[in-house]
């Protein structure tokens, strides 16, 4: 089902680049919690983050090249602290500071890692987990995941914010105009971060990431090869979370923005894509991963939209 968001930017920001960077600028909240390392089967590692309670159990992942760090990560664990659900921030494979120990690292696709948290959150807290929310890669991730399982659902709940439906139509929108601002500071990071990781041993590429100017090309001769793609297309077809959608069948919530920097409006799935748990609340404004609200004073919309949907979800019969 899709319908339309209660969403009003504050007037000052109506713009999306302004929604996008606002938050990014201003809005950043520490948190600390408790530190985990979670040895995985393949023997690599992921970081996680707890923030203990009694409340359900609601696991949180970042978006590209994201961490606890990211605006969105610190203001959504301290909301849950304060309504009193049980969190769980997760780190992708390398994003927690540390290079992780494998050549290959993490992908919009990559769905195995989040089973893997799951499951070990569960052990852990002793209660299964109730929820999970998506940003942005980790959203697209997120959907993948509840879709390709089919059967039971892992999760009760799960919420995606500023999903990347369709990887290609993101990357060409990252090449254009104001956009390609985005585009530039994450590719950096990227870059920055695959020479840190094998300047101690060989690359299993032959490849100089400073000649890559665009997220097609990195796609197709980093992340593709490093993580079993034969190109940038092949994993676009593959990972991409929207021909999933219709397959979910856990209440899910998707928060989107139809001027969002990062996809073009054709991108986002019509209703007949959707199963009939899935709910995209679309508001004609919003940036990516934004949502400043307000009067005078801008003020965070996401945290309580995503905590009253939790709200009436653990409280309904």
């Amino acid at each position: 089902m899709i319908t339309s968001s209660e969403f009003k930017p504050i007037w000052w920001l109506g713009n999306p680049h302004l929604q996008t960077l606002w938050p990014v600028w201003f809005g950043r909240k520490q948190l600390y919690g408790r530190s985990e390392r979670l040895e995985l089967e393949d023997g690599d590692f992921l970081d996680l983050r707890w923030f203990d309670d009694d409340g359900p159990l609601v696991v949180v992942v970042h978006g590209l090249e994201g961490s606890i760090d990211s605006h969105y990560a610190g203001a959504m664990m301290k909301a849950l602290q304060e309504y009193g659900f049980h969190g769980l921030f997760m780190h992708l494979r390398g994003c927690s500071g540390e290079p992780n120990r494998l050549d290959r690292s993490y992908h919009s696709g990559e769905t195995g890692d989040l089973a893997a948290v799951v499951r070990h959150a569960a052990r852990v807290a002793g209660k299964p987990v109730f929820a999970m929310i998506g940003y942005s890669l980790g959203a697209n991730a997120l959907l993948k995941w509840l879709g390709e399982g089919g059967g039971q659902p892992p999760l009760q709940r799960a919420v995606a914010v500023s999903v990347p439906f369709q990887l290609g139509d993101a990357a060409r929108k990252l090449s254009t105009g104001f956009s390609r601002l985005y585009q530039n500071h994450l590719l950096n990071r990227l870059r920055r971060n695959f020479r840190r990781k094998f300047r101690r041993r060989a690359s299993p590429l032959a490849v100089d990431v400073d000649t890559l100017r665009d997220f097609y090309s990195f796609d197709d001769k980093v992340t593709a090869p490093l993580h079993g793609f034969s190109g940038a297309d092949d994993y676009y077809r593959q990972s991409s979370s929207r021909q999933y959608l219709k397959n979910i069948q856990c209440e899910t919530l998707i928060l989107h923005a139809q001027d969002d920097p990062f996809m073009f409006k054709e991108s986002i799935p019509g209703n007949e894509e959707l199963s009939q748990h899935v709910t995209l609340e679309l508001s004609k404004h919003g940036g990516h991963v934004g949502f400043i609200g307000g009067r005078v004073f801008p003020r965070r919309w996401l945290e309580p939209r995503i905590i009253r949907f939790l709200i009436q979800k653990t409280q309904s019969p």
